[in-house]
């Protein structure tokens, strides 16, 4: 049974009011891919009543009355996917379609989503609990740049007049919340709670708060949002003391001070949940589908991808520059036990739908399955260097072990036909397996390809791969030499695609041009070029506000101008023909005409 969406679902219970009202600016699909999914879940499983609020009405406080006021509170969430992302291209053009709505159809949450639910739940109800949490809330969790407004934004917290804000996975941080309102504490005092950021004054100001010497004290928001030299320093100094406390074992508790006397509060982060822990999540009673109410609109189209999909791990290590996961989940890996994995896929075997293909058994990187070293598990994560980048640290616990045994046991259960693995492999940690890497090489192209294996080298040029925090490109043309041997060996015909970016900070345009001709000379076409999207947390956002790296202080190239961005993309794909101008065009400029031929007929480069 799904859980309630109105009034008569709460009457068919016998409930006369909720515990928990969740407001999401998605659909609601029941399925544990979607955090919506799993917080009500788990709040359920611990005997709270829970309704949820999806995609409601935010021109008035109407639908945010529909189950009438909590006992509780209301928790908030503004989707899967940040809002602003969700409703606006990299250029910054409304999209117009939103795979997390029925039938696609775009506009059905507001910009800003978080900010605005919290905004009409006062308006509605005054002083009841608001806990927001999920992607957009936790990646905006204290001062920072703002791609769209073009300039730092405060945290959300203080915008959206929320009480608690849960950032990370938020499973244990929810279950705490829950018990300490449930026993009768005001949500204003919980304080404590790690894995939370909440608004608190000075005791001195006649707040609660007292500053210990273990805390970490960021620069003030005033001096991090100054639009000049001086204020993008501040910025990238606090981005820094951030990046390195955002570990369950060394982080500290940090505070971020207002002009208006007010400070924002992060608790350290909760621990990641263990295997054990992770089994019972994923065992919840979901329905694994989208609410029924939006067959009329054709379903909702993000079901698509994730259906016959299994979640196996969380966390990752890999350290991308451009990724928000580091910020978000973190860099503590954990996985579920085999045996819940089977127990998914056999659930999912029983579907009327299920065609006998599982689409994907993985995470933020499908062949991480646990700590990256033993040191991590005792002291956390090194602060002040990466697993993987410049190259494997020799520490790291490099092992295929596990994970292939999981995919060999689902392969053999009844009913299915194939295992794929969509969810990206880190080839350079494959290669880092001397024992194993190998062997999974080779079950992964005799079991788990549909004939092209998509991976992400990002960029060919050792600047902006430095940037990238990727390995040079030598690591991925070894692979790929690998996996062409391994699949002429099992005499298959299966190839490779990689994904690129155009405009990361540190490229230019002569390392675009560099980048094409690469994919010339190896014969890769792209399937898809993603324009680099600055978006909240990730260490790429930093540098391409303040045009310096944060950790080294050292300058570094960012193309902002509309009319490089298309000159950086074209060169992508500079085998369409409706790019054959632009690339010119960047050939021109960059004083390379030497290569119109070469880029634009076909002609090998020397």
């Amino acid at each position: 049974m799904y859980l309630p969406v109105d009034k008569s679902d709460m009457k068919e219970r016998g409930w006369t009011e909720t515990d928990f009202v969740l407001v999401t600016g998605d659909a609601y699909i029941d399925h544990p891919s979607f955090g919506t999914a799993i917080i009500s879940r788990l709040l359920e499983s611990r005997g709270y009543k829970v309704a949820v609020l999806s995609q409601p009405g935010w021109k008035d406080t109407e639908d945010f009355k529909r189950f009438g006021k909590p006992r509780l509170g209301f928790l908030v969430n503004g989707g899967n996917v940040d809002s602003m992302v969700n409703n606006y291209s990299v250029a910054k053009n409304r999209r117009k379609r939103d795979s997390y709505s029925p039938g696609g159809i775009a506009g059905k949450r507001p910009d800003r989503a978080v900010i605005v639910y919290c905004n009409r739940i006062r308006e509605a109800y005054g002083r009841v609990p608001i806990i927001i949490g999920g992607l957009e809330a936790s990646l905006r969790r204290l001062g920072h740049y703002d791609y769209w407004d073009d300039k730092v934004r405060r945290s959300v917290l203080m915008d959206s007049g929320a009480d608690i804000l849960i950032y990370g996975m938020g499973e244990k941080a929810v279950l705490e919340i829950a018990e300490a309102l449930d026993s009768g504490i005001d949500a204003g005092d919980i304080g404590w709670i790690r894995g939370t950021c909440t608004k608190q004054r000075l005791e001195s100001e006649g707040g609660s708060l007292n500053v210990y010497e273990d805390d970490i004290v960021l620069p003030d928001f005033e001096r991090i949002s100054k639009d000049d030299e001086e204020g993008r320093r501040e910025y990238c100094k606090s981005f820094r003391m951030q990046y390195r406390s955002n570990d369950s074992v060394t982080g500290r508790r940090i505070l971020e001070k207002y002009g208006n006397g007010c400070y924002i509060v992060q608790n350290p982060p909760q621990a990641p949940l263990e295997r054990e822990d992770l089994d019972d999540i994923y065992a919840l009673p979901y329905m694994r589908n989208y609410h029924p109410s939006y067959e009329q609109y054709g379903g909702v189209p993000a079901i698509k991808e994730v259906k016959f999909s299994i979640t196996s791990n969380r966390g990752c290590y890999g350290g991308c520059s451009f990724c928000a996961i580091t910020y978000h989940q973190g860099r503590e890996v954990r996985s579920r036990s085999i045996e819940s994995i089977k127990a998914e896929a056999r659930l999912m075997t029983e579907d009327p739908q299920f065609k006998g293909y599982i689409h994907d058994i993985g995470g933020p990187t499908a062949n991480f399955t646990g700590p990256s070293c033993e040191k991590q598990l005792k002291k956390g994560m090194c602060g002040g260097k990466d697993c993987l980048f410049p190259k494997p640290c020799s520490n790291l616990r490099a092992d295929h072990t596990y994970y292939m045994k999981m995919l060999d046991e689902v392969r053999n259960i009844e009913k299915v036909k194939k295992v794929f693995i969509r969810s990206g492999i880190r080839f350079d940690y494959l290669l880092a397996d001397k024992k194993r890497g190998e062997d999974f090489l080779e079950t992964l192209c005799k079991n788990h390809v549909s004939g092209i294996l998509k991976v992400a080298p990002e960029h060919a040029c050792p600047s902006v791969l430095k940037a990238m925090h990727k390995p040079d490109i030598s690591v991925f043309d070894k692979f790929g030499k690998k996996y062409r041997e391994m699949n002429k060996k099992l005499g298959k015909k299966q190839y490779m695609i990689p994904y690129f970016i155009s405009s990361h900070p540190g490229a230019t345009l002569d390392d675009a041009v560099d980048l094409a001709v690469y994919m010339h000379d190896t014969g890769f076409v792209p399937d898809q070029v993603q324009d680099f999207y600055p978006t909240p947390g990730t260490l790429s956002t930093a540098m391409y506000y303040t045009g310096m790296d944060p950790f080294t202080g050292k300058k570094i190239y960012v193309a902002k101008s509309r009319e490089e961005k298309r000159m950086q993309r074209a060169l992508l794909h500079f085998n369409k023909k409706e790019n054959r101008n632009t690339v010119i065009e960047a050939l021109n400029k960059t004083g390379r005409r030497n290569l119109i031929k070469v880029l634009t007929g076909g002609k090998q480069h020397g």
